[in-house]
């Protein structure tokens, strides 16, 4: 039997930040995005915030609303990054299989690992203490025999606790969660459960397999797995790479958006420092791009595609995400933020049938050039004309200030 950790750090940002500031302990706090361009978005809350009600996604405004005395921090990802690199060297003492979900989460199979004689729970105590001790931060774990319900062991106690989900106890612990608690329902894979009477993972367990995958194609059939203890998906061995599979960066305009010329700035934008990371993590390629657009009543709705050859061309990514953009968004509300990703990287070149080799090397070298210069003047002392059209798109740093490079966690 595998012996599978699925460890989260309790309230990351938010954690790190109290961290670095001894004055906030005891106080309620929010990370958000950048509070001076906009009211900001709470991005992440410290358990004080969120037994007052504050949850992801509220505006700022909304949070102080609520909390008044709420400190508002913005957000500082080399430092989160870093944070992240630390505990997860500890992880690797115990094991060369970790597998990161996230800038905060991994799982770790310790089957191999012959401390406390291999008691799982004995291991998952030491790292969970030395994790404290070490660094500061705390951390819930779930212990189980895959990495599905390690991962829902994670969530079940919070902050600073371990949970144990056994191949004996499963069934009592696992069959009574909500549906939507299992890795991968998200909203929209949720609300078709729910329309088939499926309201908890029990009844997902105990649910036809046929009938499932007449509704959610062979997903269906993965779930139905799922639910039944039968994930046998592998942790993957630790790699510097592997804690980026996508790129991506996001931003909250200091006004709201209501024209696709200002979209398409703030996509060119976006693109250009997402190319530039994905280079500096060692990525040559990139074969697919995600637009996450939110209106101004913050509704945010994710969409994908690929593109027509693998690039690293910020033009190219950017002209992905505004074909998404034409295609998805229907303007009954105005655009209060906009994000860009790229994943599925590879590091072979691979040309459209119809493309010059010379027009896309000259492409390519002008863009390394300019990215050269910014390096070594500032983001600021190159830019494209159309950012020149508003003074606030020329005094944008979104590759140094809102730079986000994690594991994808979307709904499938």
């Amino acid at each position: 039997m595998r012996k599978i950790l699925h460890i989260d750090i309790n309230s990351f940002y938010a954690s790190v930040e109290c961290l670095l500031d001894e004055s906030l302990n005891g106080l309620p706090v929010a990370v958000s995005g950048a509070v001076s361009e906009r009211h900001g978005v709470v991005l992440a809350k410290n358990g004080i915030a969120k037994a007052l009600g504050v949850k992801t996604g509220m505006t700022v405004y909304e949070a102080k609303k609520l909390v008044p005395n709420i400190v508002i921090k913005e957000t500082h990802y080399p430092l989160y990054i870093k944070y992240s690199k630390a505990v997860k060297l500890i992880f690797k003492e115990y094991t060369d299989y970790v597998e990161s979900f996230g800038i905060d989460e991994a799982w770790l199979d310790i089957t191999n690992c012959r401390r406390y004689g291999g008691d799982a729970y004995k291991i998952a105590d030491e790292i969970r203490v030395r994790v404290k001790d070490e660094i500061g931060l705390t951390v819930s774990i779930g212990v189980s025999f895959n990495k599905v319900f390690a991962k829902l062991g994670s969530d079940l106690k919070k902050p600073d606790a371990i949970s144990v989900i056994s191949y004996e106890n499963f069934k009592d612990i696992v069959y009574k969660l909500p549906v939507e608690n299992l890795l991968y329902v998200g909203r929209a894979t949720k609300k078709k459960l729910n329309n088939l009477t499926i309201k908890s993972i029990g009844d997902l367990a105990n649910f036809s397999e046929k009938v499932l995958v007449q509704h959610l194609g062979k997903w269906g059939a993965i779930l139905h797995s799922y639910a039944l203890g039968k994930d046998t998906s592998e942790v993957k061995k630790y790699s510097v790479k592997d804690e980026y599979k996508s790129v991506g960066n996001s931003l909250t305009f200091y006004r709201d958006l209501d024209n696709e010329i200002d979209v398409e700035t703030l996509i060119l934008l976006l693109a250009e420092s997402v190319c530039s990371r994905m280079v500096d993590y060692g990525y040559k390629y990139a074969r697919t791009v995600s637009l996450v657009t939110t209106n101004d009543v913050l509704v945010s709705k994710v969409r994908m595609k690929k593109l027509k050859h693998p690039s690293n061309l910020s033009s190219d990514v950017a002209d992905c995400a505004m074909e998404l953009f034409k295609e998805n968004y229907d303007w009954s509300n105005k655009v209060r933020g906009l994000g860009v990703s790229v994943s599925d990287f590879t590091n072979k070149e691979q040309l459209a049938i119809d493309e010059d080799v010379k027009d896309k090397n000259k492409k390519e070298n002008l863009e390394h050039t300019v990215e050269n210069l910014r390096k070594k003047f500032g983001r600021s002392s190159i830019n494209r004309a159309i950012v020149l059209r508003e003074k606030k798109f020329e005094e944008l740093d979104i590759r140094d200030s809102h730079s986000l490079s994690s594991l994808n966690k979307n709904d499938k």
